[in-house]
């Protein structure tokens, strides 16, 4: 992999990352923009503990462009983009309409590959190994400015997820604390570690879904499986089999091994509703363990969490969506119209040939 960083004309920070050694990445901004302006702020929630963000500039962002004026494909010719040069493999950039900046911590986009019409799901097995290291070196980079407590890499894909654009990319969220979830996975872990006498509660777990009917595909250092409490229709956590807490800690093993586990997966969710259905929205989220202090989680510590990625669809059956209605919203009680056994059992029914 080789990395060039620069910068765009308004600037802020972008960064192309090549399969080729000898890419050369000198292409010039040639836009006329105006330094962006945001007005991020963060806002903690006296009475449920947890933080927002405001972030009014947004309103003008970028909405269901036509194809022809994509901002994340290369610029050709006079048609200028987010990418000054006219190709890439992937690339990275500071979001121009940011939920989070500065003191505040900071957004990136990351497109996957310079195809509009492509998906996560089309990449060669080489092009996502060159995505995941892109993760991992974001992640790394990230981790080390003050104002960030926590590395979040995800994709949303589709428009029922609300995507308004549709060139395959991703987002990097970097917040300035430990977002409300993971603060729920550290407290249960060290509620469990304390209760066993030591036990690593994402260990407990994963023996248990290893042992279950819920495990979808299974490499030699990659399990994925629909776990028994899943919130969503289709659900699938996808965990290497040796815990570590980030994506740095991977090895070289499981790096080569994730893009044909990975891959599969994300084409057994293009199947679970049918050939003749429109490609199946989703979430992929990465859980990474938090990069600030974890004091307020008692006996814990960062090598205890176990990284992990989350792909969930909010599509319940051909043609209807799974919305979050009173129960879900006002209180946080999920219900699930689909049982975890029988997703699991359709992810496997749908493996590609």
């Amino acid at each position: 992999m080789k990395k060039t960083s620069t910068r765009l004309a308004d600037g802020r920070e972008l960064i192309y990352y090549d399969l080729r050694d000898d890419s050369v990445r000198d292409a010039v901004d040639r836009r006329p923009l105006e330094r962006t302006v945001t007005t991020s702020e963060v806002r903690r929630d006296p009475l449920l503990g947890d933080s927002i963000a405001v972030a009014s500039h947004r309103q003008g962002r970028t909405y269901h462009p036509p194809a022809d004026e994509c901002p994340l494909c290369p610029s050709q010719g006079d048609r200028l983009s987010e990418i000054p040069d006219s190709s890439y493999d992937v690339v990275v950039f500071e979001n121009r309409f940011p939920s989070l900046a500065g003191d505040s911590g900071r957004c990136e986009v990351v497109c996957f590959t310079s195809d509009h019409n492509a998906s996560f799901a089309g990449l060669t097995e080489e092009q996502a190994r060159l995505v995941l290291d892109a993760w991992t070196d974001r992640t790394s980079e990230l981790s080390h400015l003050p104002s960030v407590e926590q590395v979040f890499c995800f994709e949303n894909r589709g428009a029922e997820i609300g995507v308004t654009l549709g060139h395959p990319h991703g987002q990097i969220y970097a917040y300035p604390f430990t977002t409300p979830r993971t603060a729920l996975m550290l407290r249960s872990l060290a509620a469990h570690k304390d209760a066993t006498g030591g036990e690593n509660l994402f260990d407990a777990v994963l023996e248990r879904e290893l042992a279950e009917e819920r495990v979808v595909l299974e490499g030699e250092h990659w399990v994925a499986f629909v776990p028994y409490a899943a919130h969503w229709p289709y659900e699938v956590h996808l965990y290497p089999k040796r815990r570590v807490p980030d994506l740095l800690g991977l090895d070289e093993a499981a790096r080569t091994e994730f893009p044909k586990v990975y891959l599969e997966l994300l084409r057994r969710f293009d199947r679970i509703f049918g050939e003749s259905e429109p490609p199946t929205p989703y979430i992929a989220a990465w859980h990474q363990a938090p990069f600030g202090q974890l004091e307020e989680f008692e006996g814990v510590n960062r090598d205890d969490f176990a990284l992990h990625l989350e792909l969930f669809t909010i599509r319940r059956t051909s043609g209807k969506l799974k919305f979050l209605a009173g129960s879900e919203s006002g209180m946080s009680v999920f219900i699930n119209d689909v049982p975890p056994e029988r997703a699991a059992e359709r992810l496997r029914e749908v493996a590609s040939s």
